[in-house]
Order: C-alpha cells, then structure tokens, then sequence
C-alpha cells in the first residue's frame, strides 16, 4: 500500500490536527521520499515509518511536537539535518538497519538539543573503533545509545517496562494461589454440606423407622386386646351354656 493512501486511512475520519500518533510502518513511499504527510499534523508527538523504502527525509513536513520518531530499517545515509528544521523537539530517534556508515552522517543531528536516546543498531557505523565513545563525544546530548548510556546502564523505558513484567509475573502465582484456596475452601464447604445433609437424612431414616416400629407395636397391643376380648366373649358364652 502507498504511503499516502495508508495516511488517509489512519486518519480515520479524524483532521490531521487531531491525530497525536501515527504509524504507517511497512508500506511503501514513493521514490523514497516521505508522502502524504502535511503541516497539519500539528498535534502529531509520535510517528513510525519502520520498513517504508525511505532514502530522503527531505520532503518531510514541519513536525514541532514530535517527540518520537521511528525510521528504522530503510535506506537512509543522509538528509539528516533535515530533522533538527523540521523536527526540533525530538527527543526519541530510532535509525536503527539503515545505511549510516560515518560518524560525519549522524553529525548533523547535533541540531537536535533535546534528542536523549538514539538508535543506530544494525548500521555500518557501529563497526567503527570507539563507535560508542565518538557517538557521545559528538553528540554530548544524547544519553542513551543503542538503548544504553556511556556506562552500559539500560534506558529508564526499558526498565520500566521489566519491572511491570516482573510486577505481573509475582501477581499472577499469587493470584492463581488465592483462587484456588478459594476453589478449595467451597469445595470443603460443599463436602461438609454433603455430609451435614447426610446425616440429616440418616436421622429422619431413624425417626421414621422408629415411628414404623411404634405404629407396629401399637397394632400388636391392639391385636392382643382384640383377641382377649374374643375370648373373654368365648368363656361368657361357655358359662351361659352351662347354666
């Protein structure tokens, strides 16, 4: 997709004024050059165009809040001072996989007074002798190169970002544990209920096998009266005979 018909459909039936992040990563500009992009973007503090067949920043357009920018792997070597004009407040540039062979290519970023972090991995000027050392003498600025600073210390983001890892990390067994203790807890109470209606039912089992042999003793008492008084009628009958 062309660059400038992936812009239009970032947009999102919003005005470029509104827009404060833009990424049109992986598609394709035309003759290497930046397209689709206007001074309307006023607003616009952060904007990828990773992978886009870039060779020429210069048609890019007045950015003065853009804080990120995100270049990596095109087929830039040059047109470099075309950011501190255009781009004045950066303070995140990745050129990382691009074509960047001398230290006199990235010379024209000290411009940029308040660039903090640059990204030059994967180009050729990171095999030069005392590549780190030259990159913060010449550009004093910036503190993180490569995402590290001059005493291999990581950058803050990336930091941050270890520590929520590491703060989900220590959440997730601890809130897999507690689940479970309640899983366990109702399975116990469910258990106990068995067991509590068990007996319940073993109890009315009782009561009405108690209340059957009653009901049986009282019908045999109830016989034996019955054929008492039979026989009491017999004898009755025998004396009136005999008289």
């Amino acid at each position: 997709m062309e660059m400038k018909k992936r812009i239009s459909l970032e947009l999102r039936n919003r005005s470029p004024a509104e827009v404060a992040e833009l990424v049109v990563d992986n598609c394709r500009s035309a003759d290497g050059e930046v397209e689709g992009l206007t001074d309307e973007f006023t607003e616009l503090e952060f904007l990828s165009m990773v992978n886009v067949g870039l060779s020429s920043l210069a048609k890019l357009p007045s950015l003065p809040k853009l804080r990120k920018l995100e270049l990596s792997d095109n087929n830039l070597s040059g047109s470099l001072e075309t950011l501190s004009e255009k781009c004045p407040n950066l303070t995140y540039l990745n050129l990382s996989g691009n074509k960047i062979k001398e230290l006199s290519n990235v010379e024209a970023l000290q411009n940029l007074k308040s660039l903090q972090s640059l990204d030059l991995f994967n180009c050729e000027i990171t095999s030069l002798e005392d590549y780190r050392e030259s990159v913060f003498e010449l550009l004093p600025q910036v503190t993180y190169l490569d995402g590290f600073d001059q005493e291999d210390n990581e950058a803050p983001d990336s930091e941050a970002d270890d520590e929520d890892e590491d703060g989900e990390d220590g959440a997730g067994p601890t809130g897999d544990y507690d689940e479970e203790d309640d899983e366990e807890e109702d399975e116990d109470g469910s258990e106990g209920g068995e067991v509590g209606l068990s007996f319940q039912e073993d109890d009315e089992d009782e009561e009405d096998y108690g209340e059957e042999e009653e009901e049986e003793d009282q019908a045999g008492v109830q016989g034996q009266k019955r054929k008492r008084d039979v026989d009491d009628e017999g004898e009755d009958d025998d004396d009136d005979e005999d008289d």
